[in-house]
């Protein structure tokens, strides 16, 4: 008898949208099913899937320890979400290649379905950055007797909601700063800047409508500009690795001796970036909204804003400035959107596709 050979071995979800993306959230059901095509017969010991979530981060550092010696550092840390093993076929031991216990295949596509719950605590974002992930996947493996084993992984994407539509996000977010400068025994006048957002709460496509006063009593021409800003942090035995990225940003005019500039809602779009990782204990993603008074010469003048960037968008009743146009333009234009250093490109892809699913109200816009 010649034996079959393993064409092909694939996973695929059931997903719960019509875009067929993987995407879920805690306490849902992840279904699928492993595909299996086969040419003529083979011999099965066991086909397993190994379904598992984890925050995990990574750093080295390099440290001097005296005189002509240096060693790196490693940081890591890992926190598990949930780890859930099941047998589709056959049984648990794989070290037996006694003939009995062996499950025959047929030639042709064979389907195993597979189902579990994701739990219901809160879960992280999936997330890529630059010193960690957070990641959740589905592993098939196929054990045949005498053979190297067959393995698969395949991703699905889990997104924590963040609802905007809490008092503690729409609340206004405001600040005042005053710098005067000096050169040598001469003091010219202060620079003020005073700054106001509606709320705290957005999400992607929505545009901030900033207020602003700008007041340059100094002798020096000085530019008022505005940036959103995202920064992860990476947390491991005590330690903190810190990156920070510009995401959106926009200038004012320049502004000379004397003047006073005043933004009354000068927009800044904030472009698809995931969410804000809030609750992990080694992830955190947070953004700020730094609006600030370029000095030459000097160290600037800013004022930051702490923003929280969420899922579930604003009511239209929410606020009587914002409309469900302005707030999300959600469309599945989006996903050619780019931005500076995108290591969460594919999890920005994915919120703009569950987003649309859950609120096909917004798709008219």
């Amino acid at each position: 008898m010649v034996l079959g050979k393993v064409k092909s071995l694939t996973i695929s979800f059931d997903c719960l949208n019509d875009s067929n993306v993987p995407v879920y959230s805690s306490g849902d059901t992840v279904s699928g099913r492993v595909n299996l095509e086969v040419t003529g017969e083979i011999r099965v010991k066991s086909l397993k899937i190994h379904a598992r979530g984890h925050a995990k981060v990574r750093w080295t550092e390099s440290r001097n320890a005296g005189s002509n010696t240096a060693y790196t550092q490693n940081y890591t840390e890992e926190v598990e979400y949930f780890n859930h093993k099941d047998i589709l076929i056959g049984h648990e031991r794989d070290d037996d290649n006694s003939e009995e216990g062996f499950n025959t295949i047929h030639s042709g596509r064979h389907e195993y379905a597979f189902s579990f719950e994701l739990p219901q605590t809160p879960l992280a974002t999936s997330f890529e950055g630059r010193h960690g992930s957070v990641r959740y996947w589905v592993k098939a493996e196929l054990h045949r007797p005498w053979l190297l084993p067959v393995k698969l992984k395949k991703e699905f994407t889990v997104f924590e909601h963040i609802d905007i539509n809490t008092p503690s996000l729409l609340s206004p977010q405001a600040g005042t700063k005053e710098k005067t400068l000096c050169c040598w025994f001469c003091t010219s006048g202060p620079i003020s800047l005073s700054a106001k957002i509606e709320r705290k709460g957005y999400t992607p496509g929505e545009s901030i409508q900033i207020f602003a006063e700008i007041e340059n009593c100094s002798s020096r021409m000085v530019v008022p500009k505005a940036a959103i800003y995202q920064t992860q942090a990476f947390y491991a035995k005590g330690k903190m690795k810190e990156v920070k990225q510009l995401v959106a940003n926009l200038r004012g005019e320049s502004l000379s001796s004397g003047k006073t500039e005043t933004w009354n809602g000068k927009l800044l779009k904030i472009p698809p970036v995931s969410p804000s990782i809030l609750d992990c204990s080694i992830i955190r993603v947070e953004y700020s909204l730094m609006v600030y008074v370029d000095i030459p010469g000097a160290m600037d003048l800013f004022l930051n804003l702490p923003l929280v960037i969420g899922t579930i968008p604003l009511h239209p009743f929410g606020s009587r400035t914002s409309s469900v146009s302005s707030q999300c333009s959600m469309n599945m234009n989006w996903l050619g959107l780019s931005l500076p250093e995108r290591p969460e490109e594919r999890a920005v892809r994915i919120a703009c596709i569950f987003f649309l699913q859950h609120h096909p109200a917004m798709q008219k816009w």
